[in-house]
């Protein structure tokens, strides 16, 4: 049955008839989105193998894949519409029609083109993407494949493959579609994959074909395979699959085992031979292939509302000039000669329609109050930002993995200066995720010396010191085993008290877990690629051991086994594999039914405390609770723990219970839960052998990290599956709690929770769980309200685990949890599941309106990166779904600092900068215009030349807001990082107020009455050299020409720090205006002329002098006025650190530079380049301690500002540092 489609074909396997249904009609749905299964249409699929024919009616989907947005046709159609969905390109696409009608005062052209040059640059772009997407896809469709064909292997392109052909692929190859695992050349029908294209993890994983197909390898044999696949409909859920194989009426049953996923590739095998189940979109690789979720930031939202105040000036100006044009319209005005034959428009019987029409009319005239060039330039430098400063800093650079930080997208650069939460994973994120075998406890007694980092951090903190036990000669220390006990190392548990158990914990180790080996069979070389580095750990701690897991076949272990029968003896043992009952995030277990030489039958699980013990045999209490007091102990650590159970079982009860197994494992439907139930009957009345404990160390940096986001003003949430134990003691190591603060502890391990629990009520539990989380919450709501009231009160922290946070979500709780946690200043969250980290962010980011930041490294924090504002993926140990589904990536947890404090808080400043200036430039300019109608009676009469009002955004004024955008910064780096407390102005949103916004249309009304009044005077009274007074075009030139040399002076007043670049755009602007006046007024008839004659005059010269001085003189005071007696926090570093030397910040990457390659010490040098053709800091790389305000200082020229003027008589005796080379 092809997906989406309502074919269905069903076999009749018992009767050997076959019968079809067709169903055209009935099309199913779908939905795809990452990270969640998604639902299956109707009934299963059913493929005839190595038969073209058979599957022909079906119509299953090609093999071909497209990923690009677009095609021929819907290029244009398509590309527009996402152009015109931006509210802005819809106003300017209005204007450009208005502009063609009778009543536009403009040229339709000098619309009609900017806006035609914005929507192409933007088309081009996409279609330049879209392009590569195509290459691409061509290159991958058009790749080789060998599919049988007349007994032989024939080759043909990926794309034309089809569901149900046998193909053969080689080593390293990649899978062109979903297969069906048949043959491999290995023993015992065995295959390795890769699946680091699909989930970015390294480590090979073992696939086992179906017994019954294991001879279908060569040609001959493969031609021969007629078999019927029943199996579910295409999803996007990568890690499930049923289906069955019926050939020769017999059913086989097929899991993820069986299915070798398109995007994998063949390791340590020669070749395979496999099935196509799934093509092209079908796939279940490019059913999850579906893009991050498109977020927008606060900043960008917020200007979505100054674009709409934009619209409410300009509609009042118009209204304003509609009412002045219907009162001011009237036949007494003999000279207009408005009673004969006028239009419309200049009625003066029929005011009303002068009104209206001249409301169109005013409306294009003043079109240029919302610049049409803002999105496109912010999107520039937003792009540049991550391109360049981001994705290239070297302080986010780390070296031990080669892997710099990664902006995966340029929308949310802003948004980093503003994040007020942060939510973390901990394992893989504040941990490192290099798991090391610590301690144990078998059978009761502790094993293994030493302290953690976390017991080191709680004794510091407690004033106490630890002594540190002397590491014995023999200890070993390798990846994954950090282990020293003599009792028990080297053959020595034979002596112990309870030789039988150690003997089965190390069993248990070497037997229950599905590692796989690569390598020599010897201790030294063997490499173990496991799921996850704790069990690569459990594995490496059985073979110091002396129970060394050297080989593994589809149903056989082999462990090499020192001093069980006597001290020195070593013995190959082999363990049949009967039933692996695997690991799974609900079962939180794992087992494995095996079967030793001598017959004896034994079940061996290890899993979480909570799950094992619910699963143990009654009796032997007194050995439960030592073991849990020691699993408290770990936790109190900071250590991750496990408990080891096993059980011996009987033949007659495992054959029975292995019938119900093979059933459910051969159910199309439901077959996960039905295995999880057949599991549940044979995991009981075990007998608990003892845990492990494994230590997760701390990522470098990471509590110095979370102190300077804490003084920040940045509360961070640590929401993990851990212990409470656990969780706590990590939140000690990093900070995040101590000593001074009030802990909010709601756990769901009370006495009184218990004893519910054990009667098995689950409507009562539900019930009374509900009641108990809703006083605690009410209590602690209360405590935190009153210790908030009093002046010098303890800060507050909740602990809440996973099973109350459940209840605590719920809709009439979760406005108290709301109110209590951000009272808190950090919150902890152990035992939670993915979704719940979701819900927990989402509570804050839709409740609190706050800005949220989730990071995490594994497949379990994608729900939680995608639901917060911004997501940060940790390219760590646990492969890179994290990273695939986040909008920043970086190595180290540390470098938040940079991103946040560094990059997050200058991206912010620039872009409110940009955003403000374009405000001001272009309010200030259409001002001037509407200064100008009160004075031709409303007519609509434009003031400048149409082109004059066109290039103004594109050309006069657009290049040096975009070096401001890239290049300004009020602090260095250093200072960023040294004075955290700058962050706040961010969370504040001190540079995008209204106020801030006021402030910027106060000294736009002024200016403009200043340039129009101003020039307009001296217009009346000066004349040219021929004696005549200046007209028209003569005053709107000289006015235009001061607009243009004013507004971007006034943008170097604005910069904090200036480079060659500000001056070379700022000056280019200018001369581009004098350069495009002069060839302009040669060519076009109205101003023909006019700026000879204008340069001829000595008024020409005085006004362009005289009008930007006293049009900046209010800007001047007001700067002055604001840094002396309102100063904002980084004006206040700015002058504490006014006469720091220069310093280029080389020194602190000098052992960066010492550790890279000679390739990356190229790359280094090249970026640095850029700093070295600058004597000021305004490039991303900063030098610390050194602003260019105070340049002068320091022997660079730097322009005066307005603050300067009051101190300049206190600075001359001062002398000045010798400038560095």
């Amino acid at each position: 049955m092809s997906g989406g489609s309502g074919w269905e074909r069903i076999r009749s396997t018992r009767g050997g008839r076959l019968s079809r249904e067709t169903s055209l009609t009935g099309r199913t749905a779908r939905t795809v989105r990452l990270g969640r299964v998604q639902p299956q249409a109707p009934g299963y699929r059913t493929i005839f193998c190595n038969d073209r024919e058979a599957n022909l009616p079906v119509r299953f989907k090609g093999n071909s894949i497209s990923t690009t947005k677009y095609n021929f046709l819907t290029f244009l159609p398509k590309g527009l519409f996402e152009q015109f969905r931006r509210v802005a390109n819809c106003y300017f696409l209005l204007i450009s029609i208005l502009s063609m009608t009778p009543i536009s005062p403009v040229n339709p052209v000098t619309n009609v083109v900017p806006l035609s040059l914005v929507l192409f640059v933007s088309l081009i772009k996409e279609a330049f993407e879209d392009w590569k997407r195509l290459q691409n896809d061509m290159v991958i469709n058009n790749n080789p494949v060998d599919v049988l064909h007349d007994q032989v292997w024939e080759t043909i392109p990926w794309k034309k493959l089809q569901v149900g052909d046998i193909v053969r692929i080689k080593q390293d190859g990649f899978f062109p579609a979903d297969l069906l695992f048949l043959a491999s050349t290995n023993a015992d029908g065995v295959c390795y994959i890769e699946t680091s294209n699909l989930d970015g993890e390294t480590n090979l994983k073992i696939r086992k074909a179906v017994e019954r197909t294991w001879d279908y390898l060569t040609p001959e044999k493969a031609v021969e395979f007629k078999g019927e696949v029943q199996c579910e409909q295409p999803n996007n859920s990568l890690y499930t699959f049923t289906g069955n194989l019926i050939i020769e009426n017999q059913t086989l049953p097929l899991s993820p085992n069986q299915l070798l996923l398109r995007g994998c590739s063949l390791r340590n095998t020669e070749y395979i031979v496999g099935a196509v189940i799934f093509t092209g979109h079908e796939t279940k690789v490019m059913m999850n292939s579906m893009n991050v979720p498109s977020k927008r930031s606060t900043l960008e939202r917020k200007l979505d509302k100054l674009i709409l105040a934009l619209f409410g000036t300009l509609f009042g100006m118009c209204l304003v000039g509609a009412i002045g044009s219907g009162i001011f319209i009237s036949s007494d005005y003999y000279y207009l000669e408005l009673q004969r034959g006028v239009g419309l428009e200049f009625n003066p019987s029929s005011r009303f329609s002068v009104a209206i029409l001249t409301l169109f009319t005013l409306i294009t005239l003043y079109s240029t109050i919302i610049p049409i060039s803002l999105y496109v330039s912010i999107e520039m430098i937003k792009f540049i930002q991550c391109a360049q400063f981001i994705n290239k800093d070297l302080h986010m650079y780390h070296v031990e993995t080669n892997t710099p930080a990664l902006a995966r997208t340029s929308n949310l650069n802003e948004e980093l200066g503003q994040v007020e939460y942060i939510f973390s994973d901990k394992t893989g994120t504040l941990t490192r995720n290099l798991m090391e075998f610590f301690k144990c406890s078998i059978g009761g007694e502790v094993y293994g010396t030493g302290f953690t980092e976390i017991e080191r951090g709680g004794a510091q903190r407690m004033g106490a010191k630890i002594q540190e036990a002397q590491r014995s000669p023999h200890a070993v220390h390798e990846k994954g085993f950090n282990f020293d006990d003599s009792r028990i190392m080297r053959g020595a548990w034979r002596n112990e008290s309870n030789p039988d158990v150690c003997k089965e914990f190390f069993r248990c180790l070497a037997i229950c877990h599905t590692v796989l080996t690569e390598g020599d069979e010897s201790p030294d070389k063997i490499t173990y690629q496991a799921a996850s580095p704790d069990e690569a750990a459990l594995v490496t701690a059985a073979k110091n051991f002396g129970f060394f897991f050297y080989r593994r076949t589809p149903t056989m272990i082999y462990v090499r086994e020192s001093h069980v029968e006597k001290m020195g003896n070593i013995t190959d043992v082999p363990y049949e594999i009967l039933n692996v009952l695997e690991f799974n995030s609900t079962r939180k277990r794992q087992s494995v039914v095996c079967r030793y030489a001598d017959g004896r039958l034994v079940l061996y699980c290890k899993g979480a405390d909570t799950v094992i013990y619910e699963r143990l045999a009654d009796g032997n209490n007194e050995l439960k609770k030592i073991t849990r007091e020691h699993l408290e102990q770990f936790g109190s650590a900071g250590l991750r723990t496990l408990c080891l159970a096993y059980k011996d079982l009987n033949p007659e009860t495992y054959e029975s219970w292995n019938e119900k197994f093979i059933q459910a494992k051969s159910s199309l439907r439901d077959r996960e839960k039905k295995l999880d139930e057949v599991a549940e009957l044979i995991e009981k009345d075990l007998i608990l052998i003892g845990a492990t404990a494994i230590e997760d160390k701390l990522q470098e940096g990471v509590p110095a990290c979370i102190e300077t986001l804490a003084k920040a003003g940045i509360k961070i949430w640590v929401l993990t599956g851990d212990k409470m134990e656990t969780a706590i003691n990590i939140a000690y190591a990093c900070n995040l709690i101590n000593n001074d603060m009030k802990q909010f502890i709601i756990s769901s391990e009370t006495d009184a929770i218990r004893e519910v629990e054990e009667k098995g009520d689950q409507v009562e539990i539900a019930r009374f769980m509900k009641e108990v989380v809703k006083e605690e919450l009410k209590r602690c709501l209360e405590e935190a309200q009153h210790s908030m009231c009093t002046v010098s009160g303890p800060k507050l922290t909740l602990v809440i685990d996973g099973k109350c946070l459940m209840y605590a979500l719920d809709p009439s709780l979760r406005v108290m949890l709301l109110n209590l946690s951000l009272n808190c200043s950090s919150v902890v969250c152990c035992r939670v599941s993915p979704l719940q980290k979701a819900q927990v962010t989402s509570l804050v980011k839709k409740g609190a309106r706050k800005i949220t930041l989730s990071i995490g490294d594994g497949a379990n924090d994608v729900s939680m990166i995608q639901a917060a504002h911004i997501g940060v993926g940790i390219s760590g140990m646990e492969g890179m779904q994290a990273v695939m589904a986040s909008d920043f990536a970086i190595a180290q947890f540390r470098f938040l600092t940079d991103l946040l404090l560094v990059h997050g808080r200058w991206s912010y400043l620039r872009i409110c900068k940009v955003i403000t200036y374009f405000f001001y430039k272009n309010l200030t300019f259409t001002l001037t215009q509407f200064w100008f109608t009160f004075h031709t009676g409303f007519s609509g009469q434009r003031f400048y030349d149409d082109w004059f009002q066109s290039l103004y955004n594109v050309i006069f004024t657009a290049l040096p807001v975009i070096i401001v955008g890239l290049f300004d910064k009020d602090v260095s780096a250093a200072l960023s990082k040294k004075y955290p407390e700058l962050y706040k102005e961010g969370i504040k949103n001190m540079f995008f107020k209204w106020r801030v916004v006021w402030t910027w249309a106060f000294f736009s009304v002024y200016q403009s009455l200043v340039f129009y009044h101003f020039v307009t005077i001296s217009g009346t009274s000066g004349k040219n050299l021929s004696g005549r007074m200046f007209g028209l075009w003569d005053v709107s030139t000289m006015a235009f020409t001061c607009v243009v040399i004013t507004v971007n002076l006034r943008l170097l007043m604005m910069c904090n720090s200036i480079t060659r670049w500000h001056y070379i755009s700022v000056g280019g602007s200018i001369l581009a205006w004098f350069v495009f006046i002069l060839i302009y007024s040669l060519l076009r008839e109205n101003v023909y002329y006019v700026i000879y004659v204008l340069m001829g005059t000595f008024y020409f010269y005085l006004t362009i002098i005289l009008v930007p001085i006293v049009a900046l003189l209010g800007d001047f005071i007001y700067q002055g006025v604001e840094r002396w007696f309102f100063p904002y926090d980084y004006q206040v570093v700015q002058e504490m650190h006014r006469n720091d030397p220069e310093d280029n910040s080389r020194a602190g990457l000098l052992e960066i530079g010492n550790r890279l390659t000679p390739q990356e010490e190229r790359s280094y040098a090249i970026a640095q380049l850029p700093r070295e053709l600058s004597k000021h800091t305004g490039f991303a790389f900063d030098s610390p301690g050194y602003e260019s305000f105070f340049a002068a200082q320091l022997g660079v020229h730097a322009p005066q500002k307005a603050w300067d003027v009051a101190r300049r008589a206190s600075m001359r005796g001062k002398p000045k540092p010798s400038k560095k080379h």
